[in-house]
C-alpha cells in the first residue's frame, strides 16, 4: 500500500523543484548572455541594451573568427593539450593510486609517499623555481610543458586511491590465488570497476587543461604557441586598413572587442558543453565513493 504524502511534503518537494530550476537558470544565464552578445551588433552592446535577446542580429563576429587563423591554431593546440594531458594524467594517477591503496604492510613506502603528496598539495615551491625547472627540462615553447606542468594532480590521486580502498579485498585475494599478478589485477579487475571515478578525474583533467591559461603565458614566448584560453586572454582586435577590402571594412565597423570576444568565448565553451553529458552519469558516483575513506 502506498501512503499519500502530506501537504507539507508536497510543498517541500515543490520548493526543491523551484530551487533546482532557479539554480539551473543561474548556471545557464552566463552562457546564454555570451551567445546573445556575440550575435548582436556592437552599438546596442556598447549602449548596454542587450539582455535576453540579440539586438540587430548579425553573424559578423563568427565570420571574423572564421577568417582568424590564429584562433584555429590556438584551438588545435588546446585540443592536443587536452588529449595528451588526459592520457598522461590518467596513466600516472592510475599507476600511483593503486599501490597507495594498499596498507603499509603490503607497500612499505606508502606512508612516506602519502606525506610527500599531501605536502606538495598544500605547499608550492613557487612560480620562479617551477619556471626554472621547466626551462632546464627544455619545455619552453613546447606543448609538453603545458601537459607535464601539472601532470600529477594530487587530489585526483587521493580520489582514486580511496575508491580502490573501498573495493572488496576478496576479489584481489581470489585473483592472487588464481595466479594473477599486480598488473593483471589492476587492469582486469580494478580498472573496469573504477569507471565512475576514472570518468570523474578524466572530466576534471579535460576541464582543467582546456580552461587553464596562465602556464602558457609563462612558458610560451610566441603567440602562435598559445592554447585557446591564453589566446582569448591576450586577444585584441587589430585592424590593418590597408589590407581590407570594402566588404571586410564594412563588417569590421559592426564589430567590437566585446562582441568578437563573446563569440570566441562561446565557441571555446562548446566542446565542454558537448562532452560533459556523456560523463555526467559517472560524476556523482565517482566523487561520492572516491571521497569516502575505507
Amino acid at each position: 500500500m502506498v501512503e499519500e504524502r502530506s501537504l507539507l511534503s508536497k510543498v517541500g518537494n515543490g520548493l526543491n523543484v523551484l530551487l533546482l530550476i532557479l539554480i539551473t537558470l543561474l548556471c545557464l544565464l552566463p552562457v546564454w548572455y555570451t551567445l546573445v552578445v556575440s550575435l548582436s551588433d556592437k552599438a546596442p552592446v556598447a549602449a548596454g541594451q542587450v539582455f535576453a535577446w540579440p539586438k540587430q542580429f548579425t553573424l559578423n563576429s563568427y565570420i571574423a573568427i572564421m577568417e582568424d587563423a590564429q584562433f584555429f591554431r590556438s584551438f588545435w593546440i588546446s585540443v592536443q593539450r587536452v588529449v595528451y594531458g588526459a592520457v598522461v594524467t590518467f596513466l600516472v594517477v592510475l599507476l600511483m593510486a593503486y599501490p597507495l591503496s594498499k596498507s603499509s604492510d603490503e607497500f612499505k613506502p606508502r606512508n612516506v609517499i602519502m606525506w610527500l603528496l599531501v605536502f606538495c598539495m598544500l605547499f608550492s615551491g613557487g612560480l620562479v623555481p617551477w619556471f626554472m625547472t621547466m626551462r632546464d627540462l627544455g619545455l619552453i615553447n613546447n606543448i609538453w610543458g603545458l601537459v607535464l606542468g601539472g601532470g600529477l594532480p594530487v587530489f585526483n590521486v587521493i580520489l582514486v586511491m580511496n575508491y580502490f580502498r573501498n573495493l572488496p579485498k576478496e576479489m584481489e585475494e581470489s585473483a592472487l590465488m588464481d595466479g594473477a599478478g599486480p598488473w593483471r589485477i589492476l587492469f582486469s579487475i580494478y580498472l573496469p570497476l573504477a569507471k565512475p571515478v576514472m570518468a570523474t578525474i578524466l572530466i576534471f583533467t579535460i576541464v582543467g587543461h582546456w580552461n587553464e591559461f596562465f602556464q602558457a603565458l609563462v612558458l610560451m614566448n610566441k603567440n602562435e604557441n598559445y592554447p585557446l584560453q591564453s589566446y582569448i586572454r591576450q586577444v585584441a582586435v587589430v585592424v590593418n586598413a590597408s589590407q581590407m577590402d570594402a566588404e571586410t571594412a564594412k563588417r569590421m565597423t559592426s564589430l567590437s572587442n566585446q562582441t568578437l570576444n563573446a563569440a570566441k568565448i562561446f565557441i571555446s565553451m562548446l566542446p565542454l558543453l558537448l562532452i560533459y553529458p556523456f560523463f555526467q552519469k559517472y560524476f556523482v558516483k565517482g566523487i561520492t565513493l572516491g571521497s569516502v575513506k575505507g
